[in-house]
């Protein structure tokens, strides 16, 4: 879509090109204090916009996430996919990581072709089209489906976070405030969308959750267009991108970089078609995981190395990977709601209340509940600490070590299994315990990075943030497809002490993790 129809940046386009009608009443200065833009609780009205885009997105991806392992692990006599729970969650880890993977070319896109604006509206309209193509009974767009939802959220997500810190330029607590209002968006949308797509796809048609998922985009992409003359000149190229020579070489290398992943695609399904090569979806999901790893340290080394102008940089960069590793573990272990606890659910938990029995997938709304609910009120602690207010270091590790309790509640529950279907007040207290676990490390985390960041960087340093998640979504599928061959209570205190131990890890090293940090909490 061209410039014209939702504005330009004031300093490509003259501003007698712009049509009236769509040029923000006024710029917001440098310290965000213009009235007409101080229309969403005392915030930038651009917030209220990329408040709702980033609700109904949530709404679209946790109303399938909800339904996703349950659709394929479902008869097909049923309308699901009839495929065993090691194949199910193994491609629902790959799905999740494809979906977090994706943000770091998305950042990379954002920062040096689109601007973070545009790479919004065009990973919305890939999303809508993949839960489209979800929505409609046919074998052969599933997988096309999945891949359409994972290319648009990671042009989507990592910009709309970037489009944020660009509306508070001031930094600092109202920042800080505007990504807790902006996190609240996030955690409407996914309390919502199991509610309502879970009720469609398990008690009438799995493809009519999807389509409501579809509605929810839809919806976000209008109020994004609508709202998109009040984000004034937050989310446009920056600095050199937007000279013509530098736009030139981006194309130039994304050109490259598609004709590279085209050709390694059409290898790979040549090998496994012709049986040169056979190879399962847990080994490839596996092996997958290292590689990204493995590129995520050398994308590290190279930029600290050579993308660094001092040492500054370089510590807050080393600081950004620390935060990547946390992040990884993390969600590991948090991001098994949706599979291995879904199952747990579906299976082992009583779901009868008032002579009916309540869709597995309402239970993944508790989380976002008691998001907001606690939020407020974590957010009040952090701000009565004042100056006593812990560290990133202490506030991951308290994070980890609280996800891991939640699974110690799990392993408990696992063992009364046997007896029967257990109570599902076990995942509420297991969710309650992931709950202050991811207000300790999730929303600081996210602050974090776009304070850590190089400007030249921030869409690439968000990019990264959600590659951990996505390397974190990877892991939870793997482990997940031993919910059959492993004893359950071993299964989850596993996990439980794994992420118990690294939590412990980020306490001990709180202080250098401060150092590194250089006063930003």
């Amino acid at each position: 879509m061209s410039d014209d129809v939702f504005g330009a940046p004031p300093e490509e386009t003259p501003p007698a090109e712009t049509p009236p009608t769509e040029t923000p009443p006024s710029e917001p200065g440098a310290d965000g204090s213009v009235d007409e833009f101080k229309t969403f609780m005392g915030h930038p009205r651009g917030l209220k916009t990329l408040f709702f885009t980033e609700m109904w997105e949530r709404f679209s991806y946790y109303g399938m996430r909800a339904l996703l392992v349950l659709f394929m692990t479902d008869l097909i006599m049923n309308g699901g996919r009839g495929m065993d729970v090691t194949k199910a969650t193994a491609i629902y880890g790959l799905f999740t990581f494809g979906v977090y993977a994706l943000a770091l070319p998305g950042g990379w896109i954002a920062d040096k072709l689109l601007g973070q604006r545009k790479s919004v509206l065009y990973g919305g309209i890939g999303i809508a089209v993949g839960q489209y193509l979800l929505a409609i009974p046919a074998a052969g767009l599933f997988y096309p489906g999945l891949i359409m939802i994972a290319l648009g959220t990671g042009l989507l997500k990592p910009n709309v976070s970037a489009i944020v810190a660009d509306l508070y330029p001031e930094g600092g607590a109202r920042r800080d405030a505007g990504f807790s209002i902006f996190y609240m968006g996030i955690n409407i949308g996914a309390l919502v969308a199991p509610l309502i797509c879970s009720f469609l796809g398990e008690n009438i048609n799995w493809h009519l959750g999807f389509l409501a998922a579809g509605f929810g985009m839809t919806f976000g992409i209008i109020q994004y267009v609508v709202g998109w003359k009040y984000l004034g000149d937050a989310g446009w190229l920056k600095g050199e991108a937007r000279e013509p020579e530098a736009k030139a070489r981006a194309m130039r290398g994304f050109i490259m970089g598609i004709g590279l992943v085209v050709l390694l695609t059409a290898v790979f399904i040549v090998l496994l078609t012709t049986n040169i090569i056979t190879v399962s979806l847990v080994v490839f999901a596996r092996v997958s995981g290292v590689a990204v790893l493995i590129l995520a340290l050398i994308y590290f080394a190279v930029l600290i190395i050579f993308g660094c102008r001092d040492s500054v940089e370089r510590k807050r960069v080393a600081l950004i990977g620390v935060l990547f590793i946390g992040a990884a573990m993390f969600w590991s272990g948090f991001e098994q709601a949706g599979s291995s606890m879904n199952l747990f659910a579906e299976r082992f938990t009583n779901r009868m209340a008032f002579g009916l029995e309540a869709p597995a997938g309402w239970l993944q709304a508790i989380n976002p509940l008691f998001i907001i609910i606690l939020a407020p009120v974590v957010g009040v602690f952090w701000v009565w600490l004042g100056d006593r207010n812990p560290s990133l270091g202490v506030k991951f590790g308290f994070g980890l070590a609280l996800l891991g309790v939640g699974f110690l509640v799990m392993s408990w529950a696992s063992t009364y299994v046997e007896n029967g279907l257990v109570s599902p007040m076990w995942l509420v207290a297991t969710y309650f315990f992931h709950t202050i676990g991811e207000l300790a490390l999730s929303p600081v985390g996210l602050s974090a990075i776009t304070k850590l960041s190089p400007e030249r960087f921030v869409s690439q340093m968000m990019g990264i943030w959600f590659l951990g998640a996505a390397l974190g979504n990877l892991i939870a599928g793997l482990v997940a497809g031993l919910i059959e061959t492993l004893p359950l209570p071993g299964l989850f205190s596993t996990v439980g002490f794994i992420v118990i131990g690294s939590g412990a890890l980020f306490l001990v090293f709180s202080r250098p993790i401060a150092k590194l940090a250089g006063g930003i909490k």
